[in-house]
């Protein structure tokens, strides 16, 4: 088992997400890697223990306008025929589900997701969640569910917050791994998202992250447990 999970970055946002802290905790090596800042991905080879796509601000068809995205499919690609553990968050789930064939894209009525969502287990989340969770939510694409893939969870206004495909990929369209010291940032810098349809106010996101965000921390710890193990 390779002791490095490859971390492919859409920001330059600080290191304290769930995943980072995690995977230290865990005693991976992080191997951030940056294709948008010109960062090559490698190959995947014995000592790759998995990879996480995160999320970020960039339409996963646009390749000839972000010819980076092309690197990061290969890469997806790649770790497909490895069989590794890889786990895409919100852009990253939309480049799993691009890579398998499916539609990407936005609501025709523009509504978005910013702020603390439910969502639901689907009748195949046996062992993934166990019952309704409020999770951190920044978007307004969505996605397809993939042919062959498994829906595992979602709401009334995006039903594909989460899937599976095979035992050792997934896909969130959520954001499990933000702290709320992490929200906070983007509260300023997503501060456009207010305006838009279906978006919380920051007075009613400011009420429920601390009811919220210990939940959403404990599950996704075990989540990441059972996905990626502790390095050997």
């Amino acid at each position: 088992m390779g002791q490095r999970i490859v971390f492919v970055r859409h920001g330059d946002d600080p290191p304290d997400d769930r995943v980072t802290t995690w995977a230290h905790s865990a005693g991976y090596e992080v191997d951030l890697r940056k294709p948008f800042a010109g960062d090559g991905l490698g190959d995947v080879d014995h000592s790759v223990a998995g990879t996480v796509i995160f999320g970020g601000p960039y339409n996963v068809f646009e390749t000839k306008t972000h010819p980076f995205l092309n690197e990061e499919d290969r890469w997806i690609g790649d770790c497909l025929k490895a069989d590794i553990p890889m786990l895409g968050i919100c852009q990253g789930a939309q480049q799993i589900a691009r890579h398998l064939g499916a539609w990407v894209g936005p609501r025709q009525d523009g509504l978005h997701e910013f702020g603390y969502y439910p969502i639901e287990p689907s009748h195949e989340a046996q062992g993934f969640l166990d019952g309704p969770l409020r999770v951190t939510q920044a978007h307004f694409h969505t996605f397809d569910l993939p042919n062959g893939a498994v829906r595992l969870a979602g709401n009334e206004a995006f039903p594909n917050q989460a899937f599976r495909y095979g035992e050792r990929v997934y896909g969130f369209q959520f954001h499990a791994e933000v702290t709320i010291e992490g929200f906070r940032r983007w509260q300023d810098l997503m501060a456009h998202y207010y305006s838009e349809p279906g978006a919380q106010s920051r007075e009613e996101q400011n009420q429920l992250m601390p009811d919220h965000d210990e939940a959403q921390a404990d599950w996704f710890y075990g989540f990441l447990d059972k996905l990626f193990g502790k390095a050997s």
